[in-house]
């Protein structure tokens, strides 16, 4: 493969990563939206939900099968009216309230829809770059490489102490801005592939590596991680590689490393250690943020 034309290539044209996208929607449209689920919430209760149950409870149920159909539906005008006679007001109040809950509900839903659709649209932009560009691009802020797993090209040997290399490379994204780590790929842009890997595990396949890689990042981030990472796999050259796609964390995300939770952040090229007691100010303008956003 030549890789320096695709550099060439990457040079000219970056591509738009994960967090250079344009964000689904303003905080006024999402505060339009959620305003107006709450709004029409109770307009429909007041004006659907009461006169419909007081017609269903009113209807008589078996024995108006004997009333002539005239009568019915005179007697169902008249229970229709009744919803919205000044003695019913607690009661349309009622069904306002409830249908104002409901509104409110489904307002937040699609908002939470709409949300993971943004995530989607972004994961599809992170892969429609192509794997030789992106490693023509080399190494960087948002960008890692690692060889293996947990293969041992040196003592030519699986070694579960790589696997903490790479959560310790995750953590630094999850606390930085979100990248890509490249698993089969050395230091020099070289296609190593996975197959190595592949040979250690209990289930050498695809699926196998990825549990052992969730499994890891659980072990040593938490389970709350493992839903911003996100882990696909590419045929190039003949080899296997792994990628890696790990969002931005709003929570600090720690390293347990032998029962000491240490904080890492990517800083340019490499995954850096910081003094724990300062890993909140970031996180809480990222808050402030997403809080705005979702107003």
């Amino acid at each position: 493969m030549d890789l320096s034309a695709a550099a060439n290539s990457a040079q000219v044209a970056k591509p738009m990563t994960m967090h250079s996208l344009p964000f689904s929607g303003s905080s006024f449209s999402k505060k339009r939206e959620l305003f107006l689920h709450t709004v029409i919430g109770p307009v429909l209760g007041i004006l659907i939900l009461h006169p419909l149950t007081a017609l269903v409870y009113g209807s008589g149920g078996a024995a108006a099968a004997s009333v002539p159909f005239a009568e019915q539906l005179g007697s169902a005008v008249d229970r229709l009216s009744a919803a919205f006679e000044i003695e019913m007001l607690p009661m349309s109040l009622a069904f306002a309230v409830i249908g104002g809950a409901i509104g409110l509900a489904f307002g937040l839903y699609h908002l939470r829809l709409m949300a993971d659709r943004q995530t989607i649209r972004t994961l599809e932009h992170e892969l429609a770059e192509e794997l030789p560009l992106l490693i023509a691009r080399g190494e960087g802020a948002q960008l890692e490489f690692k060889s293996s797993l947990r293969w041992d090209t040196r003592q030519q040997r699986a070694n579960r102490s790589l696997q903490q290399v790479v959560v310790r490379t995750i953590a630094g994204f999850l606390n930085n801005d979100g990248g890509t780590l490249l698993i089969g790929i050395d230091d020099n842009g070289h296609i190593l592939g996975i197959e190595a890997d592949l040979k250690t595990l209990k289930h050498p396949d695809k699926d196998g590596f990825e549990r052992v890689l969730m499994d890891a990042i659980r072990s040593g981030l938490g389970g709350n991680a493992c839903a911003l990472v996100h882990c696909y796999f590419h045929d190039l050259d003949g080899r296997t590689i792994c990628r890696v796609i790990a969002e931005k964390s709003l929570e600090p995300i720690y390293f347990l490393d032998n029962g000491v939770a240490r904080f890492l952040l990517r800083a340019g090229n490499s995954t850096r250690e910081l003094d724990a007691r300062s890993a909140h100010s970031p996180f809480a303008a990222r808050k402030r943020i997403c809080t705005a956003g979702m107003r």
